[in-house]
Parts: C-alpha cells; sequence; structure tokens
C-alpha cells in the first residue's frame, strides 16, 4: 500500500506569488458571473471533490454554506444523479462540470452541451465553462503541492 505525504510541498513560499497572482487575476473574472452563487459553490465543490482537493473542499462547502445551501444537499453532492435533491439546472452545471474536470474520459459529449445550452444562456456557458477552469487550476496546484485546508502557515 503506498503512503502519502500531507506535509506541503512548498518550501519558499514566496515563490508562489507570482503564480498565486495569475490565479487570482483568472478567478477576479470567473468571478463576474451573473449565475447565482450558491450554483458556483456547488461546481466548485464538485470539482474538488473528483479532483481531490482538501484545500479547495474545505473553502467551497464553507462558503456553500454561508450563501444558503444545505448539508444534506453537499453530503450527497458524489451522488448527485442518484438523487432528486438537485435542480434541472444544477444537474446540467455539475454534468458539464464533471465532463470539464475529466476531460480524458471522452471529452465533453454532445448530449451534456446540449442539455447545459438548453438551462444557460450562451453567456452563462461561457462563464460556467471559465469557473470550471478556474477551480481546477486551483485544484491542480494545490494538489501538486499538498496544501492542506486552511492554506499555508
Amino acid at each position: 500500500m503506498n503512503t502519502v505525504s500531507v506535509e506541503t510541498r512548498l518550501k519558499n513560499k514566496q515563490l508562489v506569488q507570482p503564480m498565486l497572482q495569475a490565479m487570482l487575476a483568472l478567478q477576479g473574472v470567473a468571478n463576474q458571473t451573473q449565475i447565482e452563487k450558491p450554483l458556483i459553490e456547488l461546481v466548485k465543490t464538485r470539482a474538488s471533490q473528483i479532483n481531490g482537493c482538501a484545500f479547495c473542499l474545505d473553502m467551497h462547502t464553507r462558503e456553500a454554506v454561508a450563501h444558503g445551501e444545505d448539508a444534506k444537499r453537499l453530503h450527497l453532492l458524489p451522488a448527485w444523479e442518484e438523487v432528486s435533491y438537485y435542480t434541472a439546472r444544477e444537474r446540467a452545471a455539475l454534468r458539464w462540470t464533471e465532463a470539464h474536470t475529466q476531460l480524458s474520459e471522452g471529452g465533453v459529449p454532445d448530449d451534456v452541451f446540449a442539455e447545459a445550452s438548453g438551462l444557460f444562456s450562451e453567456q452563462e456557458l461561457l462563464e460556467l465553462t471559465l469557473a470550471v477552469v478556474a477551480i481546477n487550476g486551483w485544484n491542480r496546484f494545490n494538489v501538486a503541492f499538498r496544501v492542506p485546508p486552511g492554506g499555508l502557515s
């Protein structure tokens, strides 16, 4: 069995600043969405679950609760397709998120695009896509460098 160290791999925190500034610039644009904040937090949480990002899971589940999300829906998010707790719009956004997060499993199928474009305007779909791109970027940095929940000290 492989044992994974949970110690952060970042030793020189000063080197993080340029990356952080670039990611924050991307996130700043992604934050300008007209899509409802609770839905964006569901998307961020679901992508972070798929990617195994403890830092982002901690952050975005707390953000979701702060924006009125129900704890039961958050607990069942990994099995969202099996329960009726999510609206059609949320389901389309989650399916879109999963397809974008797992591109190596077949890209973004036409039926996923059709569902999402039927429930989101073109502008919203672009904004949703940017939100998914941003959270996947954050996930990849945080997982690769083992950034713990709560951040680097």
